[in-house]
């Protein structure tokens, strides 16, 4: 028998960490897997989650990513079998993607931070991870100045199609 199809928008939430956009130059990506407890992914369908503490670290030892600082709230019905809201866990990928990652570390400035945690279409849990390299304030100010003057031109596109 076929598996059936869920419809989008079923209620499962997509956490994003906008200020890791605003903090950093996103440069490469990658979707990975991340190991959690039956409480942790309930507290993630709720939506109670913080990315915007939290990086990715390469374990030198064993080719592997560790999530550190992501704040996953209590989920409450689980009384005494809870999980710790902040502590380290295990992503999931190819080692092949783990050694290019590591090696786009190794650069000066670098890190990996986690970008957006979000449900794929058979209801894993996966989190988008990227590459970047910290701006300065001087960087962030001409990020927000470019920002607005697309803003404004759109914003004087969309009269001239209305006014028309």
């Amino acid at each position: 028998m076929a598996r059936k199809k869920k419809k989008q928008g079923t209620g499962t939430p997509t956490i994003e960490n906008r200020r890791a956009r605003y903090d950093y130059e996103i440069g490469e990506t990658l979707e990975v897997g991340i190991v959690l407890t039956g409480s942790e992914v309930k507290s993630v369908r709720d939506g109670k989650v913080s990315l915007q503490e939290g990086y990715v670290r390469v374990n030198p030892r064993v080719p592997r990513l560790i999530l550190v600082g992501v704040n996953i709230a209590e989920y409450q019905p689980a009384g005494p079998a809870n999980h710790k809201p902040v502590h380290d866990r295990i992503l999931l990928a190819h080692n092949r993607e783990i050694d290019k990652f590591a090696s786009a570390v190794e650069q000066k400035g670098a890190t990996i931070v986690p970008l957006k945690m979000f449900f794929n279409d058979d209801g894993r849990i996966k989190l988008k991870i990227g590459v970047g390299v910290g701006r300065g304030q001087s960087d962030k100010r001409r990020a927000i100045g470019e920002r607005e003057a697309r803003r404004d031109i759109e914003r004087a596109m969309a009269r001239g199609r209305i006014g028309r």
